[in-house]
């Protein structure tokens, strides 16, 4: 089968791509043929080294995919030949990548894809919107009446992080750029902030002036003074991102008001959390709330360029790789 895959940690140009034996599914797997895979800023770290995991040579980079069900092992009921499923969880862990023509994925991390919905819109989302989902639901505790900062809303986490939180029926601040204010708003943000203001924690306490209940940083600055500082009592920071971020904790404001600070890597999660967040997800794509802003489809022989744009800060939206067209 054609693959993208490594032989050994590096920069980009490690990537190949060719030929690798099939995979060989076990009892409780499914064998799925891949139509498309996603690249993340995830992959590259795996990729580089940069994300320590077990992996074998070769290993298949990606751990995003939209495809068909193959076969399904005795340990596996409930899938179908036929079927379309996506995944977001492997690539790492001990689990071969997705960007090859066929995956070998574990049963409990495979997910069926809403009818209608399309492949590349699905795998460009199923890394992202999953995110969003743990950051908001099982991290940040969200309850609808409750009021959510977002920084960092027109990119492809906060994007999904302002549609799901619009629609649990929380109230949405964005902080964005100016050209992204509208499109967050048709998202469901009921106030929009320029992240070039001069004073952006002012305009926030201001549009909240009881504090906010969650508030997530998707750029990674991760400003603990000013996040906790805008906290309502018991509120929540979430930090998903800035893995070299050493920021100042503010402690007595975090216990005088019952206010918290949650870290969540999406690669932690385990399998009941992301099939509650596939859940989530499948339900809004469903209905057509939840659709990527950009995507940039390529051949699966130019992940290694995908990895390079993503690395350079090129890439506005989600590149996506054609590993085969659909049936």
């Amino acid at each position: 089968m054609r693959a993208a895959y490594i032989t050994q940690l590096g920069a980009p140009d490690v990537i190949r791509h060719g030929e690798l034996p099939p995979p060989v599914p076990g009892p409780n797997d499914v064998l799925v043929d891949v139509e498309v895979s996603a690249v993340n800023h995830v992959d590259t770290f795996v990729r580089s080294g940069a994300w320590r995991t077990p992996l074998a040579f070769p290993f298949v980079v990606g751990r995003d995919l939209v495809g068909t069900v193959v076969r399904a092992g005795p340990g596996a009921p409930g899938f179908r030949a036929g079927e379309r499923v996506w995944c977001n969880s492997l690539g790492h862990d001990g689990r071969q990548g997705a960007a090859a023509e066929r995956a070998v994925v574990p049963a409990d991390r495979l997910y069926r894809l809403p009818e209608g919905v399309s492949a590349v819109d699905a795998v460009a989302l199923a890394h992202p919107a999953a995110t969003a989902y743990l950051a908001l639901f099982t991290h940040g505790r969200l309850r609808a009446g409750e009021t959510v900062a977002v920084l960092g809303a027109g990119g492809n986490v906060g994007s999904a992080l302002v549609v799901m939180a619009a629609h649990a029926g929380a109230r949405v601040i964005a902080v964005a750029s100016a050209r992204d204010a509208e499109h967050v708003r048709s998202l469901g943000a009921g106030h929009v902030v320029d992240y070039r203001s001069d004073d952006v924690t002012g305009q926030i306490r201001a549009a909240a002036p009881h504090g906010v209940d969650v508030h997530v940083d998707t750029s990674g600055r991760n400003d603990l003074e000013a996040a906790v500082g805008l906290l309502a009592s018991r509120g929540r920071v979430v930090l998903m991102a800035g893995l070299d971020t050493r920021p100042v904790l503010p402690a007595g404001p975090l216990y005088l008001m019952d206010r918290s600070v949650h870290g969540f890597a999406i690669s932690h999660a385990d399998t009941a959390q992301l099939a509650d967040a596939a859940r989530g997800v499948n339900g809004l794509l469903a209905q057509g709330l939840l659709r990527p802003r950009a995507t940039e489809v390529l051949p699966l022989s130019e992940a290694a360029e995908a990895h390079r744009r993503l690395e350079k800060g090129t890439v506005r939206g989600k590149q996506v790789l054609r590993v085969r067209d659909a049936d």
